[in-house]
């Protein structure tokens, strides 16, 4: 097939920082190519030049765009229709090339080549979510001339395209991720794109929808003779769906080739994490003893939610509450923090050398030990048109100043994973033009940076990636090197507690079956638990 792009010694600066380095990449008609790269490696820089919406004070080298161009009307085509006739107007449609860092952002011809390229993003629906499913696609067609009973018909030629008929009636915003994200795909083929840009569309999505929206992407891609650009952390995605890969690091094309090979040198690098397996810890910091807690419920009658449970957590420990839904373990991790207060039971914390009842209400009592003590649910939040900085100061009413901050910021940055100079690199920028890795480290940093002693985390892992996930292992081990914080997860990835815990506790129906370390607690997992929380993840 003819070659469609050529990139060539691109770089991108931001303040002396380059995102890009000289990246040189060549991409066939109809070719699909994966993006290998660990989060701030520049595979989303990379992806918003090739979009050619949005401009760059510093880039320098070529994005050039082989294509088949109508001079009568404008009309462009991939480069195999050179010589064929415009479907618009019937002139002969002849070779054209397009260097998208010499056109203006406002030139007619980059808009027109613009408008050719879809995108999907992890995360980023952009629908119309309390309009139905078809009236979405309506809408994209009504944008380029559609009306009435065609519109109606090429919607629903749409979406049956992205296996997506039996749900157009219903409304956006009650599907799932994966439906959104194939009602997004069948809203970008309505112009009949050229290129498909797929920036970590299932990055968040379970394995079972994340398949769906790969076979519909790989489907319209052969159908519409299209060529792609997809970035994942999941290695596998890469090899199963490109044709040829490359590994981005620190904005540099370190390898490129058969996506097996790119991949196993990718895993390689990225996910060898090694926990200190002599961890040094100190007397129990929280203890636990005879914990109940009971809900009424209408249906269940008395349901024991927690049932006399008793354990320590150490200094500088990372415990884990392991266990599938409905064990017991979120309710027990919230009556730490004093969120919930138990039926009966003791809990207590040591703040310096003194015990504190947490059962206990008051600035004296429960108060003296909540202000060391810091949480993160699983969907954290960062406040998205702020600023990391502000996040980590203003947005989180930490009152200091400005040199104090930023320089109180960067620690906490540090102790939470990142680089010196990422940390530096990273503060100014706005929460959404960071990675998915880099967020949770932020939101982890968010809660460091008030100086707790405990942090309790609530499903830290999720859905995640293998790769944002090694960086959460990563950020949890060094903030515990490098400031002692005491961790408890509550989690049902029962690989993640086995690679970063000290000790787990196995809960199952309110009570503890085992505490100690995690080999041995996880070895007790029935066959349906190991199932079940497989699933769950």
């Amino acid at each position: 097939m003819p070659v469609f792009i050529e990139v060539k010694n691109l770089t991108v600066d931001f303040d002396g920082l380059k995102a890009l380095k000289n990246v040189n990449l060549s991409i066939n008609e109809g070719e699909i190519v994966g993006v290998l790269g660990k989060s701030g490696s520049g595979k989303t820089i990379l992806m918003h030049v090739l979009r050619g919406t949005e401009s760059f004070e510093n880039i320098s080298g070529e994005v050039i765009f082989h294509l088949a161009r109508c001079e009568k009307c404008g009309y462009v085509d991939r480069p195999s229709k050179t010589g064929h006739k415009c479907p618009v107007c019937g002139e002969m449609l002849e070779a054209f090339e397009a260097d998208f860092i010499k056109l203006s952002l406002y030139d007619p011809l980059r808009k027109d080549i613009s408008k050719k390229i879809a995108i999907m993003l992890q995360r980023t629906f952009a629908l119309y979510g309390d309009e139905r499913v078809i009236v979405n696609v309506i809408n994209s067609l009504t944008e380029i001339g559609y009306q009435g009973q065609d519109s109606m018909k090429k919607a629903v030629e749409l979406l049956e395209e992205v296996n997506l008929g039996h749900r157009m009636m219903h409304v956006a915003r009650e599907l799932s991720g994966g439906e959104k994200q194939r009602v997004v795909l069948a809203r970008q083929l309505v112009r009949n794109p050229l290129l498909l840009l797929a920036d970590e569309p299932t990055g968040t999505l379970d394995p079972m929808n994340a398949k769906l929206v790969h076979d519909t992407m790989v489907k319209s891609v052969r159908n519409y003779h299209m060529s792609m650009i997809l970035t994942s952390h999941w290695p596998e995605v890469i090899e199963n769906l490109a044709d040829k890969a490359i590994l981005l690091e620190n904005g540099e094309v370190v390898l490129e080739g058969n996506p097996l090979e790119v991949s196993t040198v990718f895993m390689k690098s990225a996910c060898m994490v090694k926990q200190e397996k002599n961890a040094i810890v100190g007397e129990p910091i929280i203890r636990v003893r005879d914990l109940s807690k009971r809900y009424i419920s209408v249906d269940r009658g008395v349901v024991r939610a927690v049932d006399k449970i008793s354990f320590d957590v150490k200094e500088g420990e990372i415990f884990g509450l392991v266990g599938v839904s409905g064990a017991g373990k979120t309710t027990t991790s919230k009556i730490l923090m004093g969120i919930l207060p138990p039926t009966s039971g003791e809990v207590e914390v040591r703040v310096g050398d003194e015990w504190v009842d947490m059962t206990q209400l008051g600035v004296d009592n429960k108060g003296r030990a909540t202000k060391y003590m810091g949480f993160l649910h699983q969907e954290y939040g960062l406040y998205t048109h702020s600023s990391v900085i502000d996040n980590l100061t203003e947005s989180i009413s930490l009152d200091l100043p400005f040199e104090l901050g930023v320089r109180k910021a960067v620690i906490t940055l540090k102790a939470a994973g990142f680089e010196e100079d990422k940390a530096k690199a990273v503060l100014p920028k706005m929460t959404d033009e960071t990675s998915e890795g880099e967020r949770h480290r932020i939101a982890l940093a968010q809660v460091l940076i008030k100086e707790p002693r405990i942090v309790i985390m609530d499903e830290p892992t999720g859905t995640m990636d293998p790769i944002t996930k090694s960086s959460v292992t990563n950020s949890i081990l060094k903030a515990r090197e490098e400031i002692g914080e005491t961790f408890v997860i509550v989690s049902h990835d029962m690989d993640f507690v086995n690679e970063i815990c000290d000790r787990v506790a196995l809960m199952r129906d309110g009570k503890i079956v085992d505490i100690g370390k995690p080999k041995n607690v996880l070895s007790q997992l029935t066959e349906e638990e190991r199932i079940k929380a497989a699933e769950e993840l």
